[in-house]
């Protein structure tokens, strides 16, 4: 298993050529859609900030998503393991994305707000350390330079 790789593909298409391309900066539309082979497609835009569409999903939401997702399923995957029996989780997601003089930026905070019940309060202490081997396995987060806090909370059913 050890230096076993994983192949993912996708295929971008960008939907916002409103006749002029990109002939200037406002004139094109943000929109663009992702496609992968077996899956619905992903409509995307750009933040608003950024003149995209606010009620469609945006890169950075994805980041978030991407972020949060991959830290619950590898917590998930060590609790089991560690003898950690979670009944619910929920986590709220944060992100700082700050520009640069050149136009671009990055993010530089995201901070993850785990709630999580689980169902013996002598694990409590356990639950909330596990947070910190889930972050050393979770592979989007070993790929990613953007600092990543976690904020949890263990509730007991």
């Amino acid at each position: 298993m050890v230096n076993e790789k994983h192949h993912y593909e996708t295929t971008l298409i960008w939907d916002g050529n409103r006749g002029t391309g990109t002939k200037t900066y406002a004139d094109y539309g943000r929109e663009h859609h992702v496609t992968i082979n077996g899956k619905p497609d992903l409509a995307l835009s750009a933040d608003p900030a950024f003149r995209g569409d606010a009620a469609t999903h945006n890169p950075e939401d994805l980041l978030l998503i991407a972020v949060a997702s991959c830290h619950m399923l590898s917590y998930l995957a060590v609790c089991a393991k560690r003898g950690v029996n979670v009944l619910d989780y929920r986590d709220r997601a944060t992100g700082v994305m700050q520009l640069n003089s050149r136009g671009g930026g990055s993010f530089i905070e995201i901070t993850l707000h785990p709630e999580v019940t689980i169902d013996d309060a002598s694990k409590v202490e356990k639950a909330t350390e596990l947070h910190h081997e889930a972050h050393d396995l979770c592979f989007i987060a070993n790929s990613v330079s953007t600092p990543i806090k976690h904020e949890a909370t263990i509730k007991v059913a």
